[in-house]
């Protein structure tokens, strides 16, 4: 009698139709509305043959542009710039070339883990919809690989590359900001993270977020933005008489135990000090959060329009914030 167990290891290595879709490498979201900025978080569910993975190599589509990957622990990263076949007008400024191919290396995700590889990059607005966008992926093992890099778009082939569906292109938002994914961290949930577009020559941004704490009292102590601002700093924004005053925290921010803490104009916030380049609409920032007892952890913060959330207080504060 054939052992079960053994089957379904040979199926899962083989890729075979019958194999539930944790044995290909996936994309956790099939779809995505065109010119909005795209999480193509990569789903590895087993390794070569029984073997560990160590290398992950991901080209990227013509259409998604402006390609910003996320560091991983214990693995290098790299990142193979080129050509776009036609350019990505980012906010005014054409953008011909950026990131084409995505490299982790130096990892070791054993045979019988999942983990998750995540790339934050924006869909072109004049992707048509139904457009599948092919991320072809292939995991490199010490002595073998899986391919998964068919763009035909059949799924019954043994190798299908992670795709995603661009849908109709979103009405206006309103002036608020695409948000990024939750982030956990042990009993912090960590939401609705985004950070307002500045304009150019302007010395300071601002960022906002929710923090949701299922456990004891924790305490928000720093961030870290080095990518766009080597002094990121807690402040408060609160009424004083009739007068709006701003002022750094540099205890950190109280989060109760059981309670949320929103981060939002007009009130608690992260403000990037002497920023080193505009915050353009439609980028990622990786920002990492400092807790005094969970301790740290990095999430990628999305850049919506300028005035996001935009609170109409009058008073002193930080311009454009």
């Amino acid at each position: 009698m054939q052992n079960p167990i053994l089957g379904a290891l040979c199926a899962a290595t083989l890729g075979l139709a019958a194999v539930p879709a944790l044995a290909h490498a996936t994309l956790e979201a099939a779809e995505t509305p065109a010119g909005a900025a795209y999480r193509a978080v990569i789903r590895i569910g087993h390794g070569c043959d029984g073997q560990a993975t160590q290398a992950l190599r991901v080209d990227l589509p013509e259409g998604f542009y402006n390609a910003k990957p996320m560091p991983k622990a214990g693995w290098t990263l790299e990142t193979v710039k080129g050509a776009y076949a036609k350019p990505f007008d980012n906010h005014g400024t054409p953008m011909t070339e950026g990131t084409r191919q995505v490299v982790w290396s130096g990892g070791e995700l054993q045979d019988d883990w999942y983990d998750e590889f995540v790339i934050r990059g924006t869909v072109g607005k004049d992707v048509a919809p139904g457009t599948v966008l092919y991320f072809p992926t292939v995991q490199e093992c010490a002595s073998g690989k899986a391919d998964w890099t068919d763009v035909s778009g059949n799924e019954e082939l043994p190798n299908p590359a992670p795709a995603v569906t661009v849908t109709e292109a979103k009405a206006g938002g309103h002036g608020h900001a695409p948000a990024a994914a939750p982030v956990v961290l042990g009993t912090l949930k960590i939401s609705g993270a985004y950070a307002r577009a500045t304009p150019p020559g302007a010395p300071v941004g601002g960022a906002f977020l929710t923090i949701a704490n299922s456990g004891a009292e924790d305490r928000l102590v720093a961030v870290r933005a080095p990518e766009v601002s080597d002094d990121a700093q807690i402040h408060e924004m609160a009424m004083q008489g009739e007068v709006m005053q701003m002022r750094a925290l540099p205890d950190g921010l109280a989060i109760p135990a059981g309670g949320t803490v929103e981060l939002k104009p007009g009130g608690y916030h992260i403000m990037f000090m002497d920023l080193k380049k505009p915050l353009a609409e439609g980028e990622t920032v990786a920002v990492t959060l400092e807790f005094e007892k969970a301790g740290p952890v990095e999430l990628p913060m999305t850049v919506g329009p300028m005035g996001s959330g935009k609170h109409d207080a009058k008073g002193g504060g930080h311009g454009g914030h």
